[in-house]
């Protein structure tokens, strides 16, 4: 691998939690961090606090679809949710396809599903792309 070092977090989106996993490029293996159980106001002030204690270079967000590929409510939410991430941190924001995460998580034992979820989600995005990069 060439180039810098780029560090991620990951969020697995939900109406009442969300899930947090960090990466690296170099590494390329995804890690649990926490679930972040707020919403609103507190909600992004506890993702500003892990922004400025990781310092990422982009985010990555699980964008859930049914299993045919079809969009529903929770598709518009998450991409939502990841346009308030951009404009609120001004990082770049990937979307990840996160059909079947947390029953990835629920097989594995994963005490905490949400954090559990959001580490497969950047797994995921990291097999996916060989190169990974800021924008």
């Amino acid at each position: 691998m060439s180039g810098p070092v780029l560090t991620y977090l990951a969020f697995d989106y939900g109406l009442k939690r969300v899930g947090v996993a960090t990466g690296n490029s170099l590494t390329r293996q995804a890690q649990p961090l926490r679930t972040i159980a707020a919403e609103g106001k507190p909600r992004f002030e506890q993702i500003g606090q892990l922004i400025e204690e990781w310092r990422p270079n982009a985010l990555v967000i699980g964008v859930p679809f049914h299993p045919d590929g079809a969009e529903h409510d929770n598709t518009v939410r998450a991409r939502k949710f990841g346009g308030q991430l951009r404009g609120r941190f001004h990082l770049p924001v990937h979307e990840v396809d996160e059909r079947y995460s947390t029953t990835e998580a629920i097989a594995m034992g994963a005490r905490d599903l949400d954090a559990a979820s959001a580490a497969i989600l950047l797994q995921q995005y990291f097999n996916d792309h060989s190169e990974p990069s800021e924008s």
